[in-house]
């Protein structure tokens, strides 16, 4: 056990450059909202309710996150700063990342009975600051999820997923990146393809408007060779 927790301070050190020491990590609001969940639901599990509900609204008190009992939640799962809320049949993987002021949310069955309505987020996948996740889709491992997207379609993996509502960057699946991106939010390579297509776009507007200017400067010519003629033919 004490080994088990070593392995998910150190895995919290790996992706968050902040704390000095692992004591530091043991302050922070989404190991302790982490905690209660696992009690939480372990109560939710044996049918217990009220005493899930209990430990969940103690928790939310004490950590500004709010985690349904009855989520399901892998290892390694790290809340960076809080504000975040979960929904109860949300399912995640391992070493999933979350930012702040995230909701993996659900939608309102249709009959009015219950059943999966929240998001399955699978393996080292990482949601951006204020992302919005909603309904009962699935983000594939390895996915990213830019800040502030709104996400309501399957997500495919190793896509990141940017915008309102989300759009994937076009980067293919195939050239993910394999290193840790903070909030989810890539800010150089993943947005390569767009910057060239740019890059490509100005090339052809300067070479249009100086075809534009030489055909011009050509009519100009023409025109004034044709009034020279004009002019010798009275």
């Amino acid at each position: 056990m004490f080994q088990g927790l070593i392995a998910y301070l150190d895995s919290i050190r790996a992706r968050d450059p902040a704390p000095r020491s692992r004591w530091e990590i043991l302050l922070y609001p989404g190991a302790w909202a982490l905690f209660f969940h696992r009690i939480a639901h372990w109560l939710f599990e044996a049918k217990l309710y009220f005493l899930a509900r209990l430990v969940n609204h103690i928790s939310r008190f004490l950590t500004a996150i709010d985690i349904h009992p009855g989520a399901t939640i892998g290892k390694n799962f790290f809340i960076d700063h809080g504000f975040t809320v979960i929904g109860e049949t949300v399912e995640i993987g391992d070493n999933v990342t979350i930012y702040q002021c995230v909701t993996l949310g659900g939608t309102n069955p249709t009959n009015g009975k219950g059943g999966k309505r929240h998001p399955t987020i699978r393996d080292n996948v990482i949601i951006g600051s204020g992302a919005q996740i909603i309904g009962p889709i699935t983000v594939g491992d390895r996915a990213r999820i830019g800040a502030n997207a709104v996400v309501t379609d399957d997500v495919p993996e190793g896509a990141t997923m940017i915008g309102l509502k989300a759009r994937s960057t076009l980067v293919p699946a195939e050239d993910w990146i394999k290193e840790f991106i903070p909030y989810g939010t890539p800010c150089d390579d993943p947005c390569q393809p767009s910057r060239d297509c740019v890059e490509k776009l100005d090339a052809e507007l300067k070479a249009l408007r100086e075809e534009f200017e030489a055909l011009k400067a050509q009519t100009a010519a023409d025109a004034g060779v044709a009034a020279r003629r004009s002019g010798t033919d009275d």
